[in-house]
């Protein structure tokens, strides 16, 4: 009999999510250096995740899922980032899983949930473009029928984790709207095997490969691969990332930063100094507010609430104090921030430069926070384009 997890306390959620993590993740996997390793790399937590029911918090039960309710589904988000959880292949599950429960059809659940499940097919996301940063109605990736099968050419450009993956979720063009950009809009699934496709990795200030470009020279797509409706992907795409930016907004990355901060300082004497003492307070005090901020948008889930567009703050907010908090940590390591190795710290070891390079992508990727802002601008103050 399935365990009704929405009937726990939140405290024996929280312990049996703990008792979890005690025995199958390897202690070596916790806090990781790579924000996004590869499958290969966290095989054993993601099967050890799969095999005791844990691995989709928020799926139905009928379909391998935990079925959690808002509220518990933000403990286990909580604790993921407290115990120092490394990020799984998540595409299938947070963005394809609900693509194809909301819009898929029966053949199409029966066949993909399963294999995500199980870990058989890793996913990415093919979203942007070349030239189109985080405007996706300007996308220029065409689908052309043909019989059975759409004829797809184009390319999409930072895919994360392309090269890990043997399928690809993506927007594609199947008919122009001068008038309305969103029209003419699919959402396709593309065997990353099928002749045609083509990735090419790009490295990151870090030497990582996180990110690709992917190529579609004249692929061949069933039209069975279509979510939804032909035309009318514009909707599928805005209902997978409607509750993206408060995960993106999460406060997880910069309490890791502070940490580190905070043990660097001690072990290098910083707060004797009084200008480091009044920096270091007003980080402090700002991830407070960030925390504060972070659990009024998470209180609106738990009670069963839409999120508005003002939800766009968290992300802006997490991510520029996550970067002023690692640009002070450069500070305090001087000369030794030029290297990527971790710098001693008492007792510890403290990776700045890592921390520091990692800080750079998130203010770009999951919409950009230019493009946050402007959401700001325009849905919540009122502000004319």
């Amino acid at each position: 009999m399935a365990t009704d997890w929405n009937a726990m306390s939140d405290d024996d959620f929280r312990a049996a999510f703990r008792d979890l993590v005690e025995r199958r993740l390897p202690p070596e996997l916790r806090f990781m250096r790579k924000q996004r390793p590869l499958y290969e790399e966290i095989k054993v937590w993601y099967d050890g995740l799969a095999e005791e029911g844990w691995l989709s918090p928020v799926w139905p039960v009928e379909y391998g899922g935990m079925g959690l309710n808002p509220q518990k589904h933000m403990i286990y988000v909580e604790e993921w980032g407290r115990l120092g959880c490394p990020r799984i292949p998540d595409h299938g599950l947070g963005l394809i899983g609900p693509l194809l429960l909301a819009f898929g059809t029966e053949e199409q659940k029966a066949h993909y949930l399963p294999r995500i499940l199980s870990g058989k097919d890793i996913w990415c996301q093919g979203y942007s473009e070349p030239n189109s940063g985080s405007d996706l109605a300007s996308l220029r990736t065409a689908a052309v029928r043909d019989g059975d099968h759409f004829v797809v050419n184009g390319q999409k450009i930072w895919t994360t984790l392309a090269h890990n993956a043997n399928w690809i979720f993506a927007l594609v063009r199947t008919s122009r709207d001068e008038k309305v950009r969103q029209k003419g809009i699919t959402v396709l699934l593309i065997d990353m095997k099928s002749p045609g496709v083509k990735v090419r990795p790009i490295a990151n200030l870090r030497g990582e490969t996180d990110f690709c470009e992917v190529f579609f020279d004249n692929v061949r797509v069933p039209v069975g691969n279509v979510v939804g409706e032909v035309d009318q992907g514009w909707n599928v795409a805005k209902a997978v990332l409607g509750h993206e930016r408060i995960f993106l907004g999460a406060p997880t990355r910069p309490e890791i930063a502070m940490e580190r901060l905070d043990k660097l300082a001690r072990a290098r004497g910083a707060f004797e100094d009084p200008a480091f003492r009044s920096r270091y307070a007003k980080h402090r005090l700002d991830l407070y507010d960030l925390g504060s901020a972070f659990e009024r948008f998470a209180k609106v889930l738990r009670d069963g609430g839409e999120l508005g567009a003002d939800v766009s703050l968290l992300k802006i907010f997490t991510t520029e104090l996550y970067q002023r908090i690692t640009e002070e940590m450069l500070l305090l390591a001087g000369e030794d921030a030029r290297y990527f190795d971790d710098i001693e710290a008492g007792n510890d070891e403290v990776d700045a430069m890592n921390l520091f390079l990692d800080s750079r992508a998130p203010a770009i990727f999951g919409g950009s926070n230019e493009i946050q802002k402007n959401i700001l601008a325009k849905a919540v103050l009122g502000l004319p384009s």
